[in-house]
């Protein structure tokens, strides 16, 4: 696939840069589609691309070695996969893979570092990422210990709306009990409070938001305080 000029690229971190920047990324990189399901970093595997995502949503996520799992991280046409290379990191213990096909841009793993190195302005504001990344995760472990499965499922939601076109997105009751680390059963109860109460609707494989801002209030103060960072730091960053 064919790497799109800046006017036409849907990632923010691509749309932002200056147009040299742009080029010199352009200039080693390829499209790409992306699948349900495909693995864009294994665990314990070296990190080979970073990938800024134009549409769609992978997901990162830690195992015991029990083989339990939970999503730590999601990222959409706002970021990038590949984050541990921003840090000079070759690996991580977690997977990232994708939740929701869609396409990308992927650029080679030294050659991303090689750009990195050598162009201050795309080094702050991927390293302005990364620091957002950090704070979704801390957000995610917060939310985690201190909300209901409620308020942990609206935030969830809320996260895969803001990188989606439009208001529905496919997602099933048994991949929900995984991302958030609980039952199927507590996943399929909470949904059905969220539907009674107007704010989504589900069917067979898909939700769709019907009411943002009874979502957001199911929420409360689990959602938006790494999404409000994202906006200052990375528009700071330019």
């Amino acid at each position: 696939m064919p790497v799109p000029s800046q006017r036409y690229v849907r990632n923010h971190l691509l749309s932002i840069l200056s147009p040299d920047d742009y080029e010199a990324i352009q200039s080693v990189a390829e499209g790409v589609a992306l699948g349900r399901r495909d693995i864009l970093i294994a665990a314990n595997k070296s990190i080979t691309h970073v990938y800024f995502l134009e549409s769609g949503i992978a997901s990162e996520v830690a195992a015991t070695p029990e083989g339990r799992r939970i999503e730590v991280c999601i990222t959409g046409p706002e970021g990038i996969v590949g984050v541990p290379l921003l840090l000079d990191v070759d690996r991580t213990p977690h997977e990232t893979f994708v939740q929701i096909e869609g396409d990308a841009v992927r650029v080679e793993a030294a050659a991303f570092r090689r750009l990195v190195e050598e162009r201050r302005i795309l080094r702050r504001i991927v390293g302005h990422y990364a620091y957002a990344v950090h704070l979704q995760t801390a957000g995610t472990a917060l939310s985690n210990g201190s909300h209901t499965l409620e308020e942990r499922l609206a935030r969830w939601l809320l996260m895969c709306h803001d990188r989606v076109d439009g208001d529905e997105f496919p997602v099933t009751h048994e991949f929900l009990s995984t991302m958030l680390g609980v039952r199927r059963p507590g996943v399929t109860t909470a949904i059905h409070s969220l539907e009674g109460a107007g704010m989504i609707k589900a069917r067979r494989s898909h939700v769709q938001v019907l009411d943002r801002d009874k979502l957001k209030a199911a929420a409360g103060d689990s959602y938006g305080v790494p999404e409000a960072e994202y906006r200052r730091l990375i528009h700071a960053g330019r």
